[in-house]
């Protein structure tokens, strides 16, 4: 990834991102001597989160590049360990704004101001906070680096496009070698009210209506991200094109609990999974509906990991809305699969919960644990289950799946032999298989 908080240039520092007190959804950054392990600095804003992003290249210079939430949304900033100063950088642009480099002369930021799902690239000068903005094409930038001769090179993608890595003067530097995909479908923002009134972003991605599915309305898959505190971006996913190609439309909702949309935005879920996301998934199917994009009677549900939680979640709780669904390495039974995790993830689970474990929660649990819904499931599920997932534990998506099997209810499991992903592209494809396999058997044409 990006951040790399490390160790300074000369290795005489080293960030540490850390949760000593108790929250992993907001850490805070130590930096020590990592030779004697003595403390040099300890920075913390709680209630918010810290992110070390990269310490100034120049051997000697002890400012570390960090990223904050005090103004709502992610923010750079420079934390001088030589002095003990940190100063804020102002900046005046929507959305968030993640770190990527340093200007080898210290004198500059590479920043990726991310907005609605789609990316811009910046210098800003550190002494005055003036932004310069760098060319780059519409998406998502997943990697940006500046070069010792000062250019920058980023890797970037489209919903329609394979990443490609360009520098700053627009030009290709390198594509990915082999057989280029076939033409694909790009990605449409799209904004709707959820029943509180709060403005939700998301994408939808249509087939060309040319299939045996035909033109609009169309079958949709509302595939729910994972996390909770990820998002759905402009960049290339194949698995969406493949929905698209079999004639589906995709909806992808950035809910509330979403990163990228500030603090408030994220930690909305604190204290109350599995609740808004829900609303915010199906107000975005009804625009979709509305705007004759969707056909409301064949809507699908799935996602993985939080995704799949979701899922199992909208088809016990909003059975009428779902034709179908798929829950990839999902959560089906929250209680039981806490105690299956690493003591880091219990960590985060009851950092999420308000600080509290699923038992010390029982009444959030009894409406928010996908279980205790499983009866009243009317459409057909497909599972995708790693066997040694330790995010998602097997055991606990087996004991979820046992409740549909004893009422003889329809339901399909694809398990495969390693965690929660698998990092073998010949697995994802035969898992494609299955879940466009399962679509085409339950989804009507």
């Amino acid at each position: 990834g990006f951040e790399r908080g490390g160790l300074s240039a000369d290795g005489t520092l080293l960030c540490l991102e850390h949760a000593e007190h108790g929250d992993l959804i907001h850490p805070a950054l130590r930096v020590v001597d990592p030779r004697t392990g003595a403390t040099i600095g300890d920075l913390r804003d709680p209630g918010m989160a810290l992110h070390a992003a990269c310490w100034s290249p120049r051997p000697g210079d002890q400012r570390l590049a960090i990223v904050h939430e005090r103004e709502g949304e992610d923010r750079p900033a420079i934390w001088d360990l030589g002095s003990g100063e940190r100063h804020d950088i102002a900046l005046d642009v929507q959305g968030i704004v993640e770190v990527h480099d340093w200007w080898p002369d210290g004198s500059a930021l590479l920043l990726v101001n991310l907005h609605e799902g789609r990316d811009r690239l910046w210098r800003c000068d550190v002494a005055t906070g003036v932004l310069s903005p760098i060319a780059s094409p519409t998406g998502m930038i997943e990697k940006a680096r500046v070069r010792p001769d000062g250019s920058v090179w980023f890797i970037q993608s489209q919903g329609d496009r394979q990443p490609v890595v360009f520098d700053d003067r627009g030009d290709e530097v390198l594509r990915a070698e082999g057989e280029a995909p076939p033409a694909s479908r790009p990605y449409v923002g799209f904004h709707f009210e959820n029943p509180h009134g709060q403005r939700v972003h998301g994408f939808y991605v249509t087939p060309d209506g040319r299939g045996a599915r035909g033109g609009p309305p169309y079958p949709i898959l509302m595939r729910v991200h994972g996390g909770p505190d990820s998002l759905d971006t402009d960049h290339w996913q194949p698995e969406v094109q493949s929905y698209v190609d079999a004639g589906f439309a995709v909806g992808m909702v950035n809910y509330r609990g979403s990163a990228g949309f500030g603090r408030e935005w994220r930690d909305i879920l604190i204290g109350d999974i599995g609740g808004p996301e829900l609303e915010d998934v199906n107000a975005g199917l009804a625009h979709l509906v509305s705007a004759g994009i969707a056909d409301a009677s064949r809507a699908v549900i799935g996602g993985w990991s939080w995704g799949g939680y979701i899922t199992l979640m909208e088809l016990g709780k909003h059975p009428e809305l779902w034709t179908c669904g798929v829950a990839g390495v999902p959560v089906g039974d929250y209680e039981d699969g806490y105690e299956q995790l690493s003591p880091m993830l219990q960590a985060y689970d009851r950092a999420l919960l308000g600080g509290k474990t699923p038992s010390e929660v029982p009444e959030l649990m009894r409406d928010r644990n996908p279980i205790h819904f499983a009866d009243r499931v009317r459409a057909p599920v497909l599972f995708l289950a790693g066997e040694h997932d330790t995010r998602c534990p097997f055991r606990q998506v087996m004991t979820y799946i046992e409740r549909l099997a004893v009422r003889g209810h329809p339901h399909e499991v694809y398990t495969y032999a390693t965690g929660h992903s698998t990092f073998d592209t010949d697995e994802d494809v035969r898992q494609m298989r299955v879940i466009l396999d399962f679509l085409d058997r339950h989804v009507a044409p």
